[in-house]
């Protein structure tokens, strides 16, 4: 989850934040109360749990399968005339 800081606490803090953003946290920077700026990791995304869960779900049901209602097949049956 990110941490929402306002732009006046973000200067006052901001070697504090940078620390957390190496350690992998995202800080959303808000001006009045609406956000105007992410503070995030260099080189990795910003954590998003909601595509964290849709990578999960993903990851299930592909080592579960999907049926497309075809007959089974097998890597030997492509290649089968």
């Amino acid at each position: 989850m990110p941490r929402f800081v306002s732009a006046a606490d973000a200067n006052r803090q901001f070697s504090e934040l940078l620390g957390q953003a190496a350690k992998g946290e995202t800080v959303i920077i808000t001006r009045r109360g609406d956000p105007v700026a992410q503070l995030v990791p260099f080189g990795r995304p910003p954590a998003d749990e909601s595509r964290d869960a849709a990578w999960g779900r993903l990851l299930a049901t592909l080592e579960k399968g999907l049926s497309l209602g075809g007959a089974p097949g097998d890597r030997d049956g492509l290649y089968e005339r």
